[in-house]
């Protein structure tokens, strides 16, 4: 009974820590995309290539959060007969096409850019500094609603992160405002978009790198393959193995399959156990174990013994 109220409570703080999420996705992407418009429009207002690559920048971001959102929605669905493992691996591709984006963006901020440092219009300095002011707040509240949950899902966690580092780009954007309000050089606006351009890399650069090895089922950062080959070996009656695969059913779902060469057939379940108790604790959650014998090893054997 005591293991039963503990599984239901543990599942309905589960369900609650969904439903919670979900509606940070959603106040995430009205926040910014209400913010876009606002800054867009002054942007246009006032000429400013500063505020709108930042509004650019931003839109992406509206555009990644949803995304993420229809994949973290996605990634709950059942499996069924097309799909067996379901949609998990939504959040991967997800991760990916965010990435892509966002670098896209980069091309159109930097061309800008590019044209008005060699070709200077007027700003006007005030409008800058309170619409990207109020980005400061509206990209810092967002990273906040993200805040618990980042460290147990990299979805969220890239969410997280990008709301993060467009706080830190609207205060440049702010900065560059009030530099030409001071010394009236508008030169700064262009620099200042050429700036966004590189923050923007530096902070997709590890989104990318990571969602294509998960998308090409490489095996998951954080994991190191040779503790996990320790790991099977270490248990007692396991001889040798091989066929190991590991990758990433989802950004939170890690995934093994093996080939074990046994001593006794007869222990594989207490076998199996103990190799699910011990791979649980480095983050792998699905494990399909094939168990052989001395005298009847596949031909085909990639051996981690």
């Amino acid at each position: 009974m005591g293991e039963h109220l503990h599984a239901h409570h543990h599942g309905h703080e589960h369900s609650q820590r969904l439903t919670s999420l979900n509606k940070s996705f959603i106040l995430g992407i009205s926040l910014n995309l209400a913010f876009v418009g606002i800054e867009f429009g002054m942007g246009l207002y006032y000429g400013s290539l500063g505020l709108l690559s930042d509004a650019g920048h931003n839109l992406g971001d509206v555009a990644g959060l949803v995304l993420a959102m229809l994949a973290f929605r996605l990634e709950r669905l059942r499996p069924n007969d097309r799909y067996t493992y379901g949609y998990r691996k939504s959040t991967i591709l997800v991760s990916l096409l965010n990435a892509v984006i966002l670098l896209i963006a980069v091309g159109f901020i930097v061309g800008e850019s590019l044209e008005k440092l060699f070709r200077p219009v007027p700003v006007e300095g005030l409008a800058i500094v309170w619409t990207a002011g109020a980005g400061v707040i509206v990209n810092a509240l967002t990273a906040w609603l993200f805040l618990k949950d980042k460290e147990r899902d990299l979805n969220v966690k890239g969410a997280y992160l990008h709301m993060m580092a467009d706080a830190l780009v609207s205060v440049g954007v702010a900065v560059s405002g009030v530099v030409i309000m001071l010394t009236g050089q508008t030169v700064v606006d262009p620099v200042i978009g050429l700036v966004v351009a590189a923050v923007i890399v530096a902070s997709t650069w590890g989104l990318l790198r990571d969602s294509i090895r998960l998308s090409l089922d490489g095996v998951p950062k954080g994991l190191d393959i040779r503790r996990v080959r320790e790991t099977l070996l270490s248990v007692e009656g396991v001889a040798a193995c091989h066929h190991l695969h590991v990758w990433a059913l989802s950004t939170t779902e890690v995934a093994l399959t093996a080939h074990l060469v046994v001593e006794r057939m007869d222990r594989m379940e207490a076998i199996k156990q103990e190799i699910r108790h011990a791979l649980l604790e480095q983050g792998i959650h699905h494990v399909t174990l094939e168990p052989e014998d001395g005298e009847s090893r596949c031909s085909d054997e990639c051996s981690c013994s």
